[in-house]
């Protein structure tokens, strides 16, 4: 059932994201700033949380977690470092990631000619 769940939850992410650039003809970085937002968002309600526990990866993996990762990282910094601890907290749970992506985005720039 957990599988079915975060099927369905990851999907109706997904659709959503579709609809805005098929419907309202948004560009896939505005797109993307929206699902952070989102995720920040609904993490400061708490209710991202709530997402996560009811549908797992389905609401992990979509780029709305990175929002939420962010926002979870800076509070709870801030509350042990103060407002320098919203710095630290941002790039506490989202560094690995970020790292990943840039270091996997150059080695495809080295195999793969870019265009542009």
């Amino acid at each position: 059932m957990e599988y079915i769940l975060a099927f369905v939850v990851g999907g109706a992410i997904c659709i959503v994201g579709q609809l805005l650039l098929d419907i309202f003809k948004l560009t896939p970085a505005h797109v993307m700033a929206i699902f952070v937002t989102l995720g920040a968002v609904l993490d400061g309600f708490g209710l991202y949380d709530k997402l996560i526990d009811f549908a797992g990866a389905g609401a992990t993996v979509p780029i709305t977690s990175f929002g939420h990762s962010l926002l979870h990282g800076a509070m709870h910094q801030a509350k042990e470092h103060g407002f320098v601890g919203i710095g630290i907290g941002i790039f506490e749970l989202t560094s690995a990631g970020i790292s990943a992506a840039i270091l996997f985005a150059f080695i495809m720039a080295l195999i793969f000619k870019p265009k542009g």
